[in-house]
């Protein structure tokens, strides 16, 4: 069974990895190597989560934390989905064995209808223009703004 929950700050190390699993690159490529999380332009989407302005859910599947949708605030040029200081910028990650089962799209609606109920007007993402979660954002409200350094920037409008 599929349910939902706040992503809190006790979910920080969970939020790390997440984090490390949404950093997505087309085959062959793997994961990147985990010190990617060190860089401080990928340490700002999950560091000292709980801050005011976090949204995040995270997806349980039969009880266990199977991913998360999160998206924080950030300064107006800050982050590679920098829209404005109103719009928060999201992260999204189902673990492997969790993935391709019809959980993306629930989670995703879940993040959205939570950063709805904290009175954003809208949310954005950046994703690489091979992966095919382009489909699962289109198909959750999202649209392609531009090209940022070979990244599709995507908005959602959630009024």
């Amino acid at each position: 069974m599929l349910r939902f929950r706040p992503l809190v700050a006790a979910d920080q190390p969970q939020l790390w990895h997440w984090l490390h699993v949404a950093l997505w690159d087309p085959p062959p490529a793997g994961l990147r190597p985990i010190e990617v999380l060190e860089v401080p332009g990928v340490r700002i989407y999950a560091e000292d989560w709980g801050r005011p302005g976090d949204v995040g859910v995270v997806a349980q599947v039969d009880g266990v934390d199977a991913g998360a949708c999160w998206m924080r605030l950030l300064p107006a040029g800050v982050g590679l989905a920098s829209m404005d200081e109103q719009t928060p910028q999201l992260g999204i990650a189902l673990l492997p064995p969790f993935q391709h089962r019809g959980h993306g799209r629930p989670l995703m609606q879940a993040a959205l209808a939570a950063a709805r109920q904290a009175g954003h007007a809208r949310v954005a993402l950046t994703v690489h223009p091979q992966n095919p979660a382009q489909q699962l954002y289109e198909s959750c409200g999202f649209r392609k703004i531009e090209l940022r350094s070979t990244y599709h920037l995507m908005v959602a409008d959630l009024a």
